[in-house]
């Protein structure tokens, strides 16, 4: 493609082109009317006696030959990698031995959707990906805690529709939800997660003493600040407003409309969904549960975290005394 200030267009060629050979002026004549050097010219003309009009379109800039090039035997086992494990590079590059960098320009090349935009379970593309907001952080471990619940419907025994089809046979309406409350330490992504009944106030008061003593264990001796979105069981709730004093820490709370500004939590439920929730097909809804744990447990202390460095959560704590 021409660029914006280009002095001959495929037009210009085609003109430039008929004024030299057809009506036989001199080269050096047409190439000062069309404002363009006499070699400029020149090549043009040549080119069309070689190739004919074709061959005044425009060519891609790609070289020839790329002798540096990922062979194509390393880029197919990259993307079937991405197909299998449904990861980023950092995770396909621990899988195949190729460096991440390279493992993303290959995704690029073969132009791989971004995860966000696909189906967990399938790999298929279902959304477009908007643009991540700035990215903020808190210098300290505990100085701030986003906390969410994730609300799942169950999955009946035998497997859903998921492992069955959307069909009449299937038997998922009705059998109730899972709520899955998280909370996450914004500077070190440690993340605490558990599956109750509800997401009522004295059941998400009870949740955050629950994760605050598991911050503690981890090294987070106190929790300065909770940050939640502005539903009910948050702002109007009495028990969850004391659980926070008891912590000695201060209630904060999304801007209305905005749920980025708790986009870390955000972020973590839908990595959840992804690696844990939707990653495969459970045959049960205890299956999907009992699978928990060991995930929550592989994130916090194994899986790469891009915006750490390439470490997982557990790298940002002290170890435990």
């Amino acid at each position: 493609m021409a660029h914006a200030n280009a002095r001959l267009t495929f037009h210009g060629r085609c003109l430039l082109v008929r004024r030299v050979v057809f009506d036989r002026r001199p080269v050096a004549h047409v190439a000062k009317e069309l404002g363009v050097s006499r070699q400029c010219a020149h090549r043009w003309v040549n080119r069309y006696r070689v190739e004919g009009w074709p061959g005044l379109h425009d060519r891609s800039s790609r070289p020839r030959t790329c002798p540096t090039r990922t062979p194509a035997e390393v880029e197919e086992r990259v993307l079937q990698a991405r197909r299998r494990l449904r990861r980023g590079p950092e995770q396909i590059s621990e899988a195949t031995g190729v460096p991440a960098r390279t493992v993303t320009r290959i995704l690029r090349r073969h132009h791989m959707p971004p995860l966000a935009a696909c189906d967990p379970l399938t790999g298929q593309v279902i959304r477009a990906v908007r643009k991540s907001a700035a990215r903020y952080e808190y210098n300290q471990p505990g100085g701030l805690v986003h906390v969410d619940v994730k609300k799942l419907g169950k999955i009946p025994d035998g497997g859903g529709w998921r492992a069955h089809g959307r069909s009449e046979d299937v038997r998922g309406r009705g059998i109730g939800y899972d709520y899955v409350h998280a909370a996450v330490d914004d500077h070190s992504r440690l993340a605490y997660a558990e599956i109750l009944a509800d997401e009522k106030g004295v059941t998400c008061a009870a949740f955050l003493t629950r994760a605050a003593a598991f911050f503690a264990g981890h090294g987070i001796a106190r929790i300065e600040r909770v940050m939640t979105d502005n539903a009910r069981n948050y702002r109007t709730s009495g028990s969850f407003r004391d659980a926070c004093q008891t912590l000695g820490a201060q209630q904060k709370f999304t801007r209305p409309h905005c749920p980025w500004t708790n986009g870390k939590v955000e972020r973590f439920n839908r990595t959840l969904q992804a690696e844990w929730a939707y990653h495969q097909v459970f045959a049960s809804n205890t299956e999907r549960a009992d699978a928990l744990a060991p995930w929550l447990q592989f994130y916090n202390t194994g899986r790469r975290h891009t915006a750490l460095g390439g470490q997982p959560p557990i790298s940002r704590l002290s170890p435990k005394s």
